[in-house]
């Protein structure tokens, strides 16, 4: 009778893989968030040496702390039914403190570290506390329980670092997100209670993959945020609207190169895996570096819109030519997770540019993002010549695949 009580939290195992109009809804704040965190990066165009490393170390940290919000929420949704009252408040008070965050971000390492702080703890502790309170009896009521308990142990390193001398808060800060990562990655583990991994999970698989797939396209669309606007507010002239034609194309590419045949199968790869929570949980990592990939090439964008044909700076490197590198990296790593094996047009393409950086450093802006638009058209190409003719793939992901004692693991 007891595991009955809140049960009707939990999603059916028919329920539908879509998101619902309330997570796409929730997904707005994001739009306001990454918006953010690109431009403290586009901050760093003309920072060098040790600041650089700082400067992009820091606002790392905060994006961090706004994909664990965001991730966490995403799980929440694909493990209980967001048609449910409860669930549906706990999404709308975490996009309100995910707004928070959003709007304190330029400055929550300075003046606005309290709020971005205790809108992040408000997350981190209540949702997990109301979830389980309105699980009431049943079982899984222990998970969302870790969290709480885990949050709390490290709430005081967020708090102090907040409250306390300015000298202390990053390294507290980076202390406090190292121990709510390393709880999600360990299965928030209790004495007596054992751990809860999140690949041992029963969720919605295809809806986890949806919502994977909902912020990449989130993240595409603040690139695309970011070349309408510079564009728009710069003085026009024949090599800006070059840049411009160039910083869409390169966009553009990003979809395409996602979204062929990996991208679009990730769904079908989570409804044949016979364990997708651990298919998701390897997958929200590499979306992470996907998602971060696209960040740092969206301000690439904007120095490149800016200063077309500039003095060129090595610091710009890092975003035109770095930012493409890393999504390649971790779209490479998509191709395993669904196909088990590795994309060779992917990985002519991260040669290409591993080679041509050294040469790039030298060139100016616009050269060096219009090599980077013609190694990733290549790379699109290479993969549409390789399948030409063939129907897709059937995903063969080697990950998740169920054994006969993961099925009776808590989930």
């Amino acid at each position: 009778m007891a595991a009955g009580r809140g049960a009707e939290l939990l999603r059916p195992p028919m329920s539908s893989g879509r998101a619902t109009f309330l997570e796409l809804f929730f997904d707005l704040a994001f739009v306001v968030a990454l918006t953010r965190v690109s431009q403290r990066f586009a901050g760093l165009g003309d920072d060098t040496g040790w600041a650089l490393v700082t400067g992009f170390g820091r606002t790392l940290l905060l994006f961090l702390a706004l994909w664990l919000i965001w991730s966490h929420t995403a799980w929440i949704t694909s493990r209980y039914e967001p048609e449910q009252p409860v669930i549906q408040a706990v999404v709308i008070g975490t996009m309100f403190a995910g707004l928070i965050m959003a709007v304190t971000l330029p400055r929550a390492l300075e003046e606005r570290a309290v709020p971005f702080a205790v809108a992040y703890l408000m997350v981190m502790v209540l949702r997990p506390l109301v979830v389980a309170v309105a699980l009431r009896g049943h079982p899984r009521r222990l998970v969302p329980f870790r969290l709480v308990v885990w949050a709390v142990a490290s709430a005081p390193l967020w708090l102090v670092g907040a409250l306390g001398p300015d000298h202390l808060r990053l390294p507290l800060w980076v202390v406090a997100l190292a121990v709510d990562y390393l709880a999600w990655v360990l299965g928030w583990p209790l004495p007596w209670l054992g751990v809860s991994k999140i690949g041992r999970w029963r969720i919605a698989g295809t809806h986890l993959a949806d919502r994977y797939q909902q912020m990449f396209l989130i993240a595409l669309g603040e690139s695309i945020l970011v070349i309408g606007v510079v564009f728009s507010g710069a003085d026009y002239s024949g090599n800006r609207a070059a840049a411009f034609a160039v910083t869409f194309a390169t966009s553009a590419l990003l979809w395409r190169i996602y979204f062929y045949r990996a991208g679009l199968l990730l769904s079908e790869a989570f409804g044949r895996a016979g364990m997708p929570g651990r298919l998701g949980a390897t997958s929200e990592r590499t979306h992470l570096f996907i998602v971060l990939g696209v960040l740092v090439t969206s301000v690439g964008y904007e120095l490149v819109i800016d200063h077309p044909f500039g003095q060129p700076r090595p610091t710009w490197l890092l975003f035109v030519v770095g930012g493409p590198m890393l999504f390649l990296v971790a779209r490479l790593r998509l191709e395993y997770e669904v196909f088990g094996q590795v994309s060779r047009p992917q990985v002519i393409g991260l040669g290409a540019l591993l080679v041509s950086a050294p040469v790039l450093a030298h060139r100016a802006p616009m050269v060096g993002l219009s090599v980077v638009a013609c190694v990733l058209a290549l790379v699109a190409l290479l993969g549409a010549l390789r399948w030409r003719g063939q129907s897709l793939e059937v995903p063969a992901s080697p990950i998740g695949r169920e054994t006969s004692g993961d099925r009776d693991s808590e989930a």
